[in-house]
């Protein structure tokens, strides 16, 4: 059964050096949701402006400035090679704590669990992210049980591993948000059923 019907409203982090699929998967997901009925908006949110370079050179303007961005029930921290700078950035982990905090979900996907972690949201908690940053997270959440695997829910808060695993977190968001037919639904419209040309790795 669904946790809510309700309508519930999105807020995705972009930043620069931000991993574009980290994002996109999830928007994706979100957007293609929206589009068969589920009551959400989904929206960006761009640290510190609109204008962002992501990690492979996509250039992107987000819907919101940091400043100016609206409330969000959901909000999803991606990873990237920029997730490094910001974990140092005290302004940015005072900022982004204050706006998860008014959230009712905290999500991230690969070290975007990293700024979790400093904004202070998974202290005693399960997470997880990309496998070859597990040390990367261990670093700034020593209180945190971290796990190898392709997504983890803990209570409100949900991470999963690099990349392309944030289409299967976003997906199992739906389904608890929304019910399984929607995130089924969904996931046939996006014709997303892995078979991988050359395996998965063990």
């Amino acid at each position: 059964m669904p946790e809510t019907a309700a309508h519930a409203s999105i807020a995705i982090l972009v930043f620069d050096g931000v991993e574009e699929l980290d994002f996109v998967g999830p928007w994706e997901v979100f957007s293609m949701a929206k589009q068969l009925g589920a009551p959400l908006d989904v929206f960006t949110v761009g640290w510190p402006d609109t204008a962002i370079t992501c990690a492979k050179g996509l250039k992107i303007t987000a819907d919101h400035a940091f400043a100016d961005k609206p409330r969000a029930d959901v909000v999803l921290v991606p990873g990237g090679k920029g997730t490094r700078q910001l974990a140092q950035d005290d302004v940015f982990n005072a900022e982004l704590r204050s706006y998860l905090a008014q959230a009712k979900w905290q999500t991230s996907v690969c070290t975007g669990s990293a700024l979790l972690a400093r904004a202070g949201f998974l202290e005693g908690r399960q997470a997880t992210t990309n496998r070859s940053a597990l040390d990367f997270l261990r670093a700034h959440a020593p209180h945190t049980y971290i796990l190898d695997q392709r997504f983890v829910h803990d209570g409100n808060i949900v991470t999963s591993a690099g990349v392309s695993a944030g289409i299967d977190m976003t997906l199992w968001l739906v389904g608890h948000l929304f019910g399984e037919d929607m995130a089924r639904s969904t996931q046939t419209h996006m014709e997303y059923f892995p078979e991988p040309p050359y395996g998965n790795p063990a």
